[in-house]
């Protein structure tokens, strides 16, 4: 067979797989912002049980999850993983998600953020936020290339990650650090798995706050980085889920949140399951209904698994 035509062949068999394939991009091009040079390097850890664990992440990227081609309905969510703000539990929480979430047709992205270290930010604090905003600016200015609609862009947070997509989706009219451009970070909808949502001593999970804000953090910020006491009109449509018996991220946190949205006229749905504990992930072991198939419920209702 002439090389030329084997050549060509080969293409066409190989061009669906590659679009399938799960590719990893930088979030930042250049240097990235509210970062300074350390000798701090990531570190990945697999667990027994074949999970994955990254720390001190210095190089925030996003890694896509394309929908099969036909199931494709342009709408995109970006999942921040949990891990209490010193770790993510990025397949967890990350991959094994936006592989459910292909199934919607939905395209997905993982987002490894930094997590706050003072060594390597000049503001510990900011940084996460920052790369939560610029990962929804990137989706959103090559949404073409994505294949995906820029008016539908959801985030979608697990535990602190939870806490990471409220604070994007409350703190978005001002974005934090130097405007790269004047494309919108505020997300179409929200998709809050057991979230850290208030950081008061009353509600708040210990570590994700002193990880975040330090060790005495004054009354404002904590004020400030409490997403029920930012929520607003123009918050987006939120998703809700947690489990009564969590011990580590009090349901409480939910609770508010979804009384916030109440009180701005926000629509909001929750789930809240007897048991499960906190970070149960896809799988809530002691219910037999799957969250999951509430959530694609409540994105098909408001029109966002159209194609």
């Amino acid at each position: 067979m002439n090389r030329i035509l084997l050549t060509f062949l080969l293409l066409l068999i190989c061009l669906p797989m590659l679009a399938q394939s799960n590719a990893t991009i930088p979030l930042y091009t250049g240097t990235v912002p509210n970062s300074k040079p350390s000798s701090v390097q990531e570190t990945s850890v697999t667990l027994d049980n074949g999970g994955v664990r990254i720390s001190n992440v210095i190089q925030p990227t996003l890694t896509i999850f394309r929908p099969a081609a036909d199931q494709a309905n342009g709408t995109a969510v970006i999942i921040c993983p949990g891990g209490g703000y010193t770790r993510l539990s990025i397949d967890h929480e990350g991959y094994n998600v936006a592989r459910r979430l292909n199934e919607m047709g939905i395209t997905a992205f993982v987002l490894k953020y930094r997590l706050p270290n003072e060594k390597s930010q000049p503001e510990k604090t900011l940084a996460p936020l920052l790369d939560a905003q610029q990962a929804v600016r990137l989706v959103r200015e090559r949404a073409r290339e994505f294949g995906v609609n820029p008016a539908r862009v959801g985030l979608m947070g697990f535990s602190a990650g939870g806490h990471l997509a409220s604070t994007a989706g409350t703190q978005f009219a001002q974005p934090a650090g130097a405007a790269s451009s004047s494309t919108s970070v505020r997300p179409d909808f929200l998709v809050l798995l057991y979230p850290v949502i208030n950081l008061s001593d009353s509600l708040m999970h210990g570590g994700s706050r002193t990880s975040l804000l330090g060790a005495a953090p004054t009354a404002e910020l904590i004020r400030q980085y409490s997403s029920d006491r930012q929520v607003t009109s123009r918050t987006p449509p939120t998703f809700l889920v947690h489990a009564g018996d969590d011990k580590s991220v009090k349901v409480q946190n939910s609770l508010v949140f979804y009384q916030a949205c109440l009180r701005h006229g926000v629509p909001a749905e929750m789930h809240i399951y007897p048991k499960g504990g906190h970070g149960f992930g896809l799988n809530n072991k002691t219910t037999k209904d799957d969250w999951t198939q509430r959530l694609q419920n409540w994105l098909d209702a408001n029109g966002w698994l159209t194609r």
